[in-house]
C-alpha cells in the first residue's frame, strides 16, 4: 500500500482538485482500491465528494471522520430517543471510511479539528499512521492519498508521518515557486526530527496556461534548478469547467475536454511510475 500526501503551504494551487481526481483516475482507469484521507480542517475534498445534506446525515448517524482517528476522548451524544449518552473512543481498527463509489473510499474531514487541542509530542500525531497500518494489514487499499492543510501544523506532520511519498502541486507563478524551497526545508526538518524516510514523488504544475510567458518561465526555472528531475511531463490546465464540475461532485474524467483528461491520466501514470518502489 502506497501512502502519498499532497502538500503545499500555499492555498489556491489546486491541491484538493488534484487529490480528488488522482483518486478517481486510479480507481476508474487503473482498477485499484483507493482511500482519500481529508486531514485539512477546511475539509474541501469532503465537500467535493459529499453533498451538504449527505454530510450532515452522515454525521448525525455517528459515522467516522478524520476526527475519529485523532480524538481519544469519549464524547457526549444527544439523541431525541435515548437522550444524552457517552460515545466511547473509536478503536482504530473499527473506523470505517465512507464509500464514494467502486474502488474509491473517503475518510471525511471534520471542522471540529479546529477545536481539538493537540500538541506535537503527545503521541496523537502518530495515530493516522497507525490507522493506515491497520488498513494495510487488512489489504484494504492499494493507494492512500492524503489531502493536507496549506499551513505547517500538527495535521501536516501527521500526514507526513503516515506517508511513503509527498507530491507537490504548484501554480506556475513566482510567489508559488518561492514557497517550494521553504516547504522542502520544513519537510527536511520533520524527516530529521522524526527519522522519516519519506520521498518526494515530484512536482505537478496546476492551473496552467501553457502559451503564457509566466508558464514558460516557470518551466525554465524548474528545469534549470534543483527541482529539474521532479517536474511532471503533464500539467493540470486552467479550466473554469473543472471547478464547476467539482462543485457538482463531478470529475475531470467526466468532462468533454480531452486535453484535461489526457493531462490527468498522464499525471497519474507518472505518479504510479515514480512511486513503484515502495520503501
Amino acid at each position: 500500500m502506497k501512502v502519498i500526501s499532497l502538500i503545499n503551504m500555499k492555498g489556491g494551487v489546486g491541491k484538493t482538485t488534484l487529490s480528488v481526481n488522482v483518486c478517481d483516475c486510479l480507481a476508474r482507469r487503473h482498477n485499484v482500491k483507493v482511500l482519500l484521507v481529508d486531514v485539512d480542517p477546511q475539509f474541501n475534498a469532503t465537500q467535493c465528494l459529499m453533498s451538504g445534506e449527505d454530510y450532515v446525515k452522515y454525521l448525525k448517524e455517528d459515522n467516522d471522520t478524520i476526527l475519529s482517528v485523532f480524538d481519544r476522548n469519549s464524547r457526549a451524544m444527544v439523541s431525541s430517543v435515548s437522550g444524552t449518552t457517552q460515545r466511547p473512543e473509536r478503536k482504530l481498527e473499527d473506523i470505517k471510511p465512507y464509500r464514494v463509489k467502486k474502488n474509491f473510499d473517503l475518510l471525511p474531514g471534520n471542522l471540529e479539528l479546529y477545536r481539538m487541542e493537540m500538541t506535537p509530542g503527545e503521541g496523537r500525531e502518530n495515530r493516522l499512521s497507525k490507522f493506515l497500518k491497520e488498513q494495510e494489514a487488512k489489504q484494504a487499499y492499494d493507494y492512500v492519498i492524503i489531502d493536507t492543510p496549506p499551513t505547517p501544523s500538527v495535521w501536516m506532520t501527521s500526514a507526513l508521518l503516515a506517508s511513503n511519498y509527498y507530491l507537490i502541486p504548484v501554480k506556475p507563478d513566482p510567489i508559488s515557486f518561492t514557497g517550494i524551497d521553504l516547504l522542502q526545508g520544513i519537510i527536511d526538518n520533520k524527516k530529521e526530527n522524526y527519522d522519516l524516510s519519506i520521498q518526494c514523488a515530484g512536482i505537478v504544475l496546476t492551473i496552467v496556461e501553457e502559451n503564457t510567458r509566466v508558464y514558460k518561465q516557470a518551466v525554465q526555472n524548474l528545469d534549470s534548478g534543483r527541482w529539474k528531475t521532479y517536474r511532471y511531463a503533464k500539467s493540470v490546465p486552467k479550466r473554469t469547467e473543472i471547478a464547476r464540475t467539482q462543485t457538482n461532485k463531478g470529475y475531470i474524467l467526466d468532462l468533454h475536454d480531452n486535453e484535461s483528461k489526457f493531462a490527468l491520466t498522464g499525471i497519474v501514470a507518472e505518479l504510479i511510475e515514480r512511486t513503484k518502489d515502495e520503501r
